[in-house]
Order: C-alpha cells, then structure tokens, then sequence
C-alpha cells in the first residue's frame, strides 16, 4: 500500500452518518421523479436480479412510478455481472460489472475469451436460448457466464428459465480502468469502504484490488468507523458530513439490495446485533430487509399475494400504515399483494 493509504483516519463517522450517507447515494431517503433517467441513477451500482425480480423491487424502493416491467426499460440492461450473478445496470455501462472482473492473463482471461469467441461465431445476431447456445458451442449453459467477462454478452433472465443471451460490440475499457469505475461506485454508494469489502462485494480477487486503491488514493480520504478505518471518496467528504433529508417512513429491501450486500465486519455496522445478523444474512437465500425510518429493523418474503414481516421491534401504528403500503404498491409481474401479515 502507498503512504496514502498507510495514513491516519481524519474523518470520523458514525453509525447514523454512515446509515444517512448510503441512504442519500443510493436515493433510499426520498424517491427519484419517474422516468428512464432516474432508473439509471438509480441503478449505478448495480442491482443483483438472482432472486427473480429483486432488481426490479430495488427500483421501486428508490423511484416513483416503477412498473413491474422497469426492469426492461432501455435504459437498462441485464448481465451477468459481479459473482456470476444476474445484474441490472445502466445501459451503456455494463462493461464496469464484467470487464471489470476480467483478468489481465492466465487461465480464466483465456476461458472467457474463447468461450466469447465461438459463442459469437454461433450466436451472430440472433438473440438465443442459453441452451441453445450452449450445445452450439458444446458447453455447459453455465460456462457461458465466463464471456461474460468479456463485456460482449447481455443476457435477458425472467426468473423461470433459462435466459436469452445476444452478442454486443465489444467495449472499449481495459480491466483495470473498469475495476477502478467500479470501486468509485462502490465507494460512493456503499462506501466508507475498504480494499477487502470492495474484493468481497465484486468478487474480485485482492492482488487485482490493491492496485485499484493505490491508484486511487490521491482521491481518497481515511476514515474512522465503528471497528475500523475505511475510505470514503474526498467528493463526497462534505455530503457523508451532512444531516441530509429525514428518511423515509419505510422501504421493503429485496433480498440481495445492495443497501444490506454487504460480507465480514460490514455487517455490523449495518445491524450490530448478531442474531438479527444471522436473520437478515442467512446461509441460503436472504429475505427482504425492512427498513423503518432509515434503519433495518426486520425481514420480509412474499408468497403470491401475500407478505409477511418479522420484525424485530414493536412497530408504531404508523410504522405499521407505512410498510402495508409499501407493500400494497409493490409492482409484481405475477401478483397483486392483498395482505401483509406479522410474525
């Protein structure tokens, strides 16, 4: 690490400041006008779709008017993008969440680049079944998540089967430029952050991320946080300062929101007791985070037309009012919710 880096904190935030902070980056405090405009902003650090539609309930939690088709508007698109997962992401920028991951050499770079080879020999200009495009090249559907890396791959993924992947020109950005775009987002919207909860959250591997942070240091500034030192983005010193707007009433979270998709010691900072901890960050698919007046305060899942809350607090009357109507105007491809219960 450089002596930029090495430095003592000389900024310190605390829990509600650091809360406050992600709450206004990622548009949670109050919601965006309606419009394609909005759902990129909204989307600027990426929205995990791996739960069917979770993407799409990530921008109905941050701006007006979202439809339960949002998630195709053009201004989007859908990738495989961090950890091999379904993403929603800007249109235009989906190269930030796949070459990012991309290897300078070696064995995965060579993979991906092969993989991408034949599939756009076999694929041309059609938009393909993952199948059919797998047993065109004669590989698994699931290596086709390797050319993803490549930033020549979008995918289209409704949740029940398998997705329609097409070939787009390829993008003009080296890995480690888009590893660095890519720890800006996720400074300024998880942030402060660290080289270690950076490599955790993009899945990239730690000897690829310190150099992203060495080269980003001038633009740094440490930070003193509950258990530890982060850093946060010197643009954005003044704003994690700030008391900001009042948060909202209420926000259902869907699993995998990217206000909770955190790993390790971040967690904590997010919801210091370790039993709600185990609640939130199970060991198979996360539930819902519920969060009241800008804090979690419980879980939630839906079946059909119905959602059912556990909280972990007694909830006001009014707290109660807000999340039912959270829930009601949830926009759902396949349902309508009519009753949220209470566990």
């Amino acid at each position: 690490m450089t002596d930029d880096l090495r430095g003592g904190a000389g900024l310190e935030l605390s829990r509600d400041q650091i809360l406050g902070f992600r709450r206004r980056t990622q548009g949670l405090d109050e919601r965006l006008s309606p419009g394609s405009e909005s759902l990129r902003r909204a989307a600027w650090a990426g929205f995990q779709d791996s739960v069917p539609r979770s993407a799409l309930h990530s921008l109905h939690a941050r701006v007006e008017g979202v439809s339960s088709d949002a998630w195709e508007d053009p201004a989007l698109v859908q990738v495989w993008g961090l950890r091999f997962s379904a993403y929603v992401v800007p249109a235009g920028e989906h190269a930030y969440f796949t070459v990012a991951r991309l290897p300078e050499s070696g064995p995965r770079r060579e993979r991906a680049e092969d993989i991408a080879t034949r599939l756009q020999a076999f694929v041309r200009d059609r938009r393909v079944d993952a199948r059919e495009a797998a047993a065109g090249i004669g590989n698994h559907p699931n290596e086709l998540r390797y050319a993803a890396l490549t930033g020549t791959l979008l995918i289209r993924w409704d949740g029940a089967h398998q997705p329609t992947v097409w070939i787009v020109p390829r993008p003009e950005i080296e890995p480690f430029e888009a590893r660095i775009d890519l720890a800006r987002r996720y400074l300024h919207g998880l942030g402060p952050g660290t080289p270690e909860g950076f490599s955790e959250w993009a899945g990239i591997r730690m000897p690829w991320v310190t150099p992203v942070f060495e080269a980003l240091a001038p633009s740094l500034v440490r930070v003193r946080i509950p258990g530890g030192d982060a850093f946060l983005l010197a643009e954005d010193e003044d704003l994690a300062r700030s008391d900001g707007a009042d948060p909202a009433a209420a926000r259902l979270l869907p699993s995998g929101d990217t206000f909770y998709l955190l790993q390790g010691p971040a967690r904590e900072v997010v919801v210091p007791d370790p039993k709600q901890r185990a609640a939130l960050w199970t060991p198979r698919v996360w539930p819902g985070a519920v969060l009241v007046e800008g804090d979690i305060v419980g879980t939630w899942r839906r079946s059909g037309g119905k959602v059912t809350i556990e909280a972990w607090r007694n909830l006001t009357a009014s707290e109660r009012t807000a999340l039912e109507q959270e829930a009601l105007s949830l926009p759902l491809p396949d349902a309508v919710v009519t009753s949220v219960d209470y566990s």
